[in-house]
């Protein structure tokens, strides 16, 4: 996962943020926009990147498989989860269910991609799934939306160093694959 993966990881975050900040803040109107510097910042960083020359982080076809199946069983439970805990009159767990899919979708790309941080990002946001499910409301949805915020930041953030990295020609082990 390179910079363009850092580009999508890093709106997802912005999104967490700011459902979080809507649905266990109150939040509404221009102000749910400040998230999305963080995206804007990080997606900039991502475009000198990808702009520069290298060749960057290359994956395989099968890697492009387990990245469009996986993503496409993250639609498919977002969709299913959102109904599920709105028909079972819980909405205050739409966060904690939304950061249980999305980290659940990263596991298979751990080993496909293969880029093993993408397992830590994903114990990170099940972890936060779980603790906003168990923890009372709505104290239980902003832990889950901030961490998964945060690590989805992070992770994107890595990513774009690890494309950096790979277009410079010089690599760090614990930034690559395998």
């Amino acid at each position: 996962m390179g910079a363009w993966g850092g580009i999508i990881m890093s709106f997802f975050g912005s999104v967490f943020a700011t459902m979080t900040l809507a649905l266990s803040f109150g939040w509404k109107g221009p102000i749910l926009t400040v998230p999305f510097v963080a995206f804007v910042a990080i997606a900039l960083a991502a475009a000198l990147v990808i702009r520069g020359t290298g060749d960057g982080v290359s994956r395989s076809e099968r890697a492009g498989r387990v990245i469009m199946w996986s993503s496409i069983g993250e639609g498919i439970g977002l969709f299913v989860a959102a109904n599920l805990v709105v028909n079972l009159h819980h909405p205050e767990l739409l966060l904690p269910a939304m950061a249980l899919v999305v980290g659940l979708h990263f596991v298979p790309m751990a080993f496909g991609v293969p880029f093993r941080p993408f397992l830590i990002l994903a114990v990170m946001l099940v972890s936060a799934a779980v603790i906003g499910g168990a923890v009372d409301q709505p104290l239980g949805s902003k832990v889950a939306g901030f961490t998964a915020a945060a690590s989805l930041w992070v992770a994107a953030l890595l990513a774009v160093r690890r494309d950096k990295v790979a277009k410079s020609g010089s690599h760090e082990r614990r930034f690559t694959s395998g």
